[in-house]
């Protein structure tokens, strides 16, 4: 396998209640929904079509992750404390609507967190995932299996964008992405893809 054929792809856990409500969920140890674990094995035909080679599996510690990792059929998973969602602090919980009632045009990717972590914070944690699991791509792909904005800051930061770039990467709920490498340089070869289930709309 050569390095320019290596893939590291990035799989978003299902639906939760939460996630369904829009509510910012980063600690809060929900399970998926009943749709959310539909998404979760349609993730995993997704996967399979990529014909990974080998591949590592890592997936942040928080049930939903977790759960969505064995439904989507992968195996050799090992649990990455880092991989767990931006902190949202005291905006755990709420909806992006209620916080601009008191903070016009808030964004987790332009304003502050109160009580959670700041987007260097972040996009250092982000760095640190990607500096671990890139030297593993020289051997075999590497899939990640988290969150929907940690995800999007992880591609922001394999691209070599500001973590703020992240917002440009929407991502649904057993979504997968495809990062790799084009001529040496880090490159997003697919994003956002799904196997929809019947029902699901979002």
């Amino acid at each position: 396998m050569s390095a320019s054929d290596a893939r590291l792809v990035l799989l978003r856990h299902g639906e939760t209640t939460w996630s369904a409500q829009r509510k910012h969920t980063s600690r809060t140890d929900l399970p998926l929904t009943e749709l959310g674990e539909a998404q979760a094995r349609a993730a995993g035909l997704v996967v399979k079509s990529l014909d990974l080679r080998d591949p590592l599996v890592f997936t942040s510690p928080r049930l939903r992750a977790r759960q969505t990792a064995e439904l989507a059929g992968l195996a050799d998973i090992h649990v990455d404390d880092e991989l767990v969602e931006w902190d949202y602090g005291d905006y755990e919980g709420v909806t992006t609507a209620e916080i601009r009632e008191t903070v016009p045009g808030w964004t987790v990717w332009t304003h502050p967190v109160p009580g959670g972590e700041t987007a260097e914070q972040v996009g250092a944690r982000a760095d640190h995932v990607l500096d671990r699991a890139e030297p593993a791509l020289a051997d075999r792909d590497v899939v990640l299996v988290g969150h929907g904005h940690f995800s999007r800051v992880l591609i922001a930061r394999w691209g070599e964008f500001a973590v703020r770039e992240g917002r440009r990467f929407a991502m649904s709920t057993g979504a997968v992405s495809v990062l790799g490498y084009d001529h040496g340089a880090h490159t997003i070869w697919a994003h956002n893809l799904t196997h929809r289930t019947e029902g699901d709309l979002r």
